[in-house]
């Protein structure tokens, strides 16, 4: 179901009756029955769900890889979100990871020199934690801290006493699905993008954390760049040293472009062996299919077409990029950082999103003044919060 969601929205170039069939898996996968959910609450919370809140919708209003979501009201009359993991899923799903080598069966094929066992030892561990919901609660309960009161980003609050090992309760965020805010007006298409951008570049730089589950079953959308943000079962949090070699990558790649730097970086952080007979400029173009957006000081426009076109050239290479499956690879610690950049890829795709992406990540990664009327937004909020503390 994993790579059915990412493969959904990342390979705009399958036929259209496969990527639609593969978008139910975003959020609506098929519901188990209501006295399967009802039995998790009982052992979870110690009584009936009609006992433990005021109502509750036995029909799931979103269901995905692990769990299921019902709308409730808690006895205080607060509308809230209840999501209910399904029996067992626990056991099958640590079963099939103790089994199942995850990176044997397609990395090698992309990158020759990959440390398969580290990749998969990552993988493992990353995707068990979405098991146990209370590290998903600690994950939120951080984003709802970290964005309290933000203008346009906003992370529904864990409710804790009504949550568990395997419910998780949290205020009821509605809004705007995406393949509804497909349909509006190009540019709020253009703020949502850019609310959801600022959302990952914003939340590396400053938090050292991202959700590393993108896709567009996490989104509701408000309208004028106000975006809810669901789901932080797969958190991946990150060293202050890979959020320096990071920028440094940015800067080298895109900012101040220099072949010799970004090899060295990348060098040193993993992604290419030391010594490698390749050129810098191979290396370097390369490794700038992921920047290029940014390279110019102009607006950009990104499309399902390149999105799909970066993420094939990246994965498969061409011929201008063979050697490099001998002598790239992932550093374990990065694996789920280009997840998440494939994914955000294909989202601002998908919505056709024009902006300045460059003046965008000076704002947020480089300390420059705020680039866009979000961008002030965000500037005054950031201002308040220093402020009070």
């Amino acid at each position: 179901m994993k790579v059915g969601q990412l493969l959904s929205f990342v390979d705009d170039g399958m036929p259209e009756h496969v990527r639609g069939a593969l978008a139910q898996l975003q959020d609506s996968a098929p519901p188990m029955a209501p006295e399967l959910a009802a039995s998790v609450i009982q052992r979870e919370l110690g009584g009936p769900p009609e006992a433990i809140f005021r109502s509750w919708d036995p029909t799931p209003m979103a269901a995905a890889s692990i769990g299921q979501v019902h709308r409730a009201v808690l006895p205080d009359g607060t509308p809230v979100a209840v999501k209910v993991q399904y029996p067992g899923v626990d056991k099958t799903m640590e079963a099939d990871l103790a089994q199942l080598d995850l990176a044997r069966l397609v990395m090698p094929t992309v990158w020759k020199s990959l440390d398969a066992d580290a990749i998969t030892t990552e993988l493992r561990a990353r995707l068990t934690e979405e098991l146990d919901y209370r590290l998903e609660a600690a994950n939120q309960r951080d984003f709802a801290h970290w964005y309290a009161g933000h203008p346009f980003i906003q992370v529904p609050a864990v409710v804790c006493e009504m949550s568990t090992k395997r419910v998780l309760t949290t205020t009821l965020a509605e809004g705007s699905r995406f393949a509804q805010i497909e349909g509006w007006d190009q540019h709020q298409r253009d703020l949502a993008a850019e609310a959801i951008f600022r959302f990952v570049y914003r939340s590396l730089h400053d938090h050292l954390a991202f959700n590393g589950d993108p896709h567009p079953g996490n989104y509701l959308f408000h309208g004028d760049g106000v975006v809810s943000f669901l789901d932080f079962g797969l958190v991946k949090r990150l060293a202050p040293e890979d959020r320096t070699m990071t920028l440094e990558v940015a800067r080298a790649a895109a900012i101040s472009p220099d072949p010799k730097v970004l090899r060295r970086v990348l060098e040193q952080i993993g992604y290419f062996m030391p010594g490698a007979p390749l050129s810098d400029e191979v290396i370097a173009n390369f490794s700038g299919m992921f920047w290029s957006y940014m390279t110019e000081d102009r607006p950009v426009t990104l499309t399902a077409d390149w999105a799909s076109d970066t993420v094939r050239r990246y994965l498969f290479k061409d011929e201008e990029f063979r050697e490099v499956d001998r002598w790239g690879a992932i550093p374990p610690q990065y694996v789920i950082l280009q997840r998440i950049t494939v994914g955000l890829f294909a989202i601002l795709g998908r919505l056709n999103a024009t902006a300045n992406w460059r003046r965008i990540v000076l704002e947020i990664w480089f300390g420059e003044p705020p680039a866009t009327p979000l961008g002030e937004l965000e500037a005054s909020w950031r201002d308040g919060v220093c402020g009070s503390a």
